[in-house]
């Protein structure tokens, strides 16, 4: 065993957590599955594609409007990819999963590290919701029924715009998925290699330091294959951002799931997973 680097961990079995692509080797088939399912609900459900947010390369939007009775629910989707790969592409499939039920979608697209900074790609996902609860009523959803959700990164970034210390525009609640909410260990392991993020800015942008969303309705997601340092990550957020008298936090262990099959329940209408987060959006029906 090397030098230990954070919480009994050597560099090896650090990196060993937090490599996702080493831990499920059938990572590239659920890719493959999100790029497919993605053609599909672009091809099929006919949504709003590239709608600026900003002025940056990739702040965009793909949305995807309300069929059903106005105003509706909003699902703001933020994806994955450790903050330096993938893009909203892979993820439209989530729209497979709500639309039928009358909630609208909005996909996020943000830059990618080590292009920019960390506090940028919270700025941009923190605009991008802003955006969509002032722009709610153009595609039939509802400004105070606006919910976020992402996985991975856009768990994390999904926290941090929970965490927004600005006051208005806020969401009325969301959704972690396998989120990374300390980055002390991701600064130490590596995807620092890349990264490059400093220990100020870990600081800066780690949901766990941030105060917690004084209102809403939020749970966090975690697979319990995922491994001890992702079920440490969500647990210690929950604890971190405890329920009180305005502010509902929860921890959900998704049994059996990895870091991948995680989302897979939210291109199907009829799942398990969808049909808890419809419970706490106060939404369902065709």
């Amino acid at each position: 065993m090397g030098q230990t680097v954070f919480r009994g961990y050597d560099r090896d079995a650090l990196d060993a957590q937090y490599n996702n692509r080493t831990k499920v080797p059938t990572f590239q088939v659920h890719v493959e599955g999100w790029n497919a399912e993605g053609e599909r609900a672009r091809a099929t459900l006919a949504p709003r594609l590239d709608v600026r947010y900003g002025d940056g390369e990739r702040q965009a939007v793909n949305v995807y409007a309300a069929r059903g009775a106005a105003p509706a629910p909003v699902l703001v989707w933020i994806h994955g990819g450790y903050w330096m790969s993938l893009t909203k592409a892979q993820n439209d499939f989530v729209a497979l999963g709500f639309m039928p039920h009358g909630v609208a979608v909005v996909n996020v697209e943000y830059d990618l590290m080590p292009g920019v900074r960390m506090d940028e790609l919270v700025r941009q996902c923190r605009a991008a919701v802003a955006w969509t609860i002032d722009n709610a009523a153009s595609f039939g959803g509802d400004p105070s029924r606006v919910w976020v959700g992402g996985h991975s990164a856009g768990g994390h970034l999904t926290a941090a715009v929970a965490a927004d210390p600005a006051p208005g525009r806020r969401p009325a609640g969301g959704f972690a998925f396998s989120g990374l909410y300390d980055l002390e260990p991701i600064r130490l392991s590596y995807l620092n290699d890349t990264l490059a993020i400093s220990e100020a800015e870990a600081r800066r942008t780690e949901p766990v330091g941030m105060a917690p969303p004084p209102a809403g309705d939020w749970t966090l997601w975690v697979g319990g294959a995922e491994g001890p340092e992702y079920l440490r990550q969500s647990a210690d957020l929950a604890a971190a951002w405890a329920s009180d008298d305005a502010r509902r936090v929860r921890l959900e262990v998704a049994a059996g799931a990895d870091h991948f099959s995680i989302v897979a329940p939210l291109g199907d209408p009829d799942s398990v997973t969808v049909g808890r987060m419809l419970a706490a959006m106060g939404a369902g029906g065709a």
